[in-house]
């Protein structure tokens, strides 16, 4: 049993679907006599060019049509599989023999932009002196493929996807013809999937029409398809307007699951994006096509329906602490008291300070840089509303580095989570990163000027592919707060 695309072919170009502005040109030149010796048919698959060029290609010789017939006169090449200069060689060799039957020998060359260079340069020559009994009709999707010199030479007609109010036209007089029981919703969902292509359009009729013995409605297809339903789409378009993103990802998540594919659910925004085109959706068109290109398109699709006015929160930690975090057990300094600076003046040493220092000590020493209010917070977060903001240099090191952390976050992406997974150090006025990795350390050494200007020019950057020996840190800030007192490590 034939398929519905090829039992519903068109066999005279009155019966031509949707193509009237080349069939009745076509027509008035087979009235009037006046027949090129080249036609090249171009447009999108499944607009009817093959079907045009051999319902050309018989009534120029006045042939009835019939889907198997077979005429010497009628030659079909398919250059996909015919590429080289030698297939177009043969065929110039046997153009020069007169038809045996008809008045013309018609040659119908489908996807004629397979051909390669050679093959196209053996075809000119032909086409620039053409016998007069031969008739070339040449075929192509690619027509930007086809170069200037063959298209020069021939009449071009251009075939467009078929109107979506003419294809629902089609589609119902094939299924009354049919017996196939289905709802105009449900055709409405066949034409939106066939994107106006005649063959696609009657090969999805032909799938779905033994679907049901009852009536095929729109939500026996979507289901049988995959598809998600119109509703489901519209909640997600209103909830990336509305910023909401608990409804976008309830209700993807409810597709997901269903078994729609994340492809299917772009595409469909986007179709239903271009048919009701709002300004706030026209963002998420450029994201939506890519989601089909992704390695991860779940992923994708998701990052793609985020509202762009989404509220970014810095992280609320540096790196992440191991199991066995070892304990530190001297007495601390308070956590108000910021890391002394090396020109300021500490607290009593155990032991005495050598000659060199005294004789140092007698020269007048700089006044020492104001203390914080005992009023203020312990801590003081930069707002997040100010990334921009350069944080002072007696803040908490870890709010320096939260703060260079969301900089990075908004601003400089590339080397965020490079930076994530690094360790730092404070030392006076110099932040040693450590990247742990080589290529990490040169992804963040390109960006150091960039954290450098935004912490205004007041901490010298280092980077390190080393990994930061957490004991050697420790004792090292024991040692600045608390004056070189031994210090225990416990490991836990």
């Amino acid at each position: 049993m034939k398929a519905l695309y090829r039992r519903y072919r068109p066999k005279t170009l009155s019966e031509v679907v949707g193509q009237e502005q080349i069939t009745t040109v076509l027509q008035n030149s087979l009235k009037n006599g006046k027949l090129a010796h080249a036609y090249l048919f171009i447009g999108p698959r499944g607009t009817g060019k093959t079907s045009v060029a051999r319902i050309l290609a018989h009534e120029i010789n006045n042939f009835p049509y019939e889907l198997e017939d077979d005429y010497l006169d009628i030659i079909e090449i398919d250059a996909a599989s015919n590429t080289g200069v030698d297939n177009i060689r043969d065929l110039r060799e046997k153009a020069i023999i007169a038809p045996t039957k008809g008045k013309y020998k018609v040659y119908i060359i489908d996807e004629v932009h397979m051909l390669s260079k050679s093959a196209f340069n053996a075809l000119l020559k032909t086409l620039e002196e053409p016998p007069e009994h031969v008739v070339f009709i040449m075929a192509t999707t690619d027509a930007y493929k086809v170069p200037i010199t063959i298209t020069s030479r021939s009449q071009v007609y251009t075939f467009k996807l078929a109107n979506p109010g003419v294809m629902l036209d089609h589609l119902k007089k094939i299924a009354k013809q049919e017996k196939i029981n289905i709802t105009d919703e449900a055709l409405e969902i066949v034409v939106k999937r066939g994107s106006g292509s005649f063959r696609d359009s009657l090969s999805l009729l032909d799938q779905i029409s033994t679907l049901s013995d009852n009536k095929i409605d729109a939500d026996l297809i979507s289901r049988a398809l995959g598809l998600p339903q119109n509703e489901a789409i519209t909640n997600i378009l209103n909830g990336y307007a509305a910023g909401d993103i608990n409804r976008i990802r309830t209700q993807l998540q409810e597709l997901l699951d269903s078994g729609i594919k994340p492809e299917i659910i772009a595409e469909n925004l986007i179709s239903d994006i271009l048919n009701n085109p709002q300004p706030i959706h026209l963002p998420l068109l450029e994201k939506l096509l890519d989601v089909s290109r992704s390695a991860y398109p779940n992923a994708k699709l998701l990052l793609a329906l985020i509202p762009q006015n989404t509220p970014v929160t810095a992280p609320t930690y540096i790196t992440p602490a191991p199991a066995t975090t070892p304990k530190i057990k001297p007495a601390p300094q308070p956590a108000t008291k910021p890391t002394p600076s090396p020109k300021t003046p500490t607290a009593a040493s155990p032991e005495p300070a050598p000659a060199k220092e005294s004789a140092q000590a007698e020269t007048p020493a700089p006044a020492p840089e104001p203390a914080l209010p005992e009023s203020a917070p312990a801590t003081e977060s930069i707002p997040s509303t100010q990334p921009s903001a350069t944080p002072e240099p007696s803040a908490d090191n870890a709010e320096i580095w939260n703060s260079i952390l969301l900089h990075c976050q908004e601003n400089i992406p590339g080397i965020y989570r490079y930076l994530q997974d690094s360790d730092y150090v404070f030392e006076n006025d110099t932040i040693t990163i450590y990247a742990r990795k080589k290529f990490n350390k040169t992804q963040i050494a390109k960006k150091v000027p960039m954290i450098a200007e935004f912490l205004g020019g007041k901490y010298t950057i280092e980077v390190t592919n080393e990994t930061l020996n957490k004991d050697a840190e420790m004792a090292a800030i024991a040692e600045l707060m608390g004056g070189g007192e031994e210090v225990q490590i416990d490991a836990e």
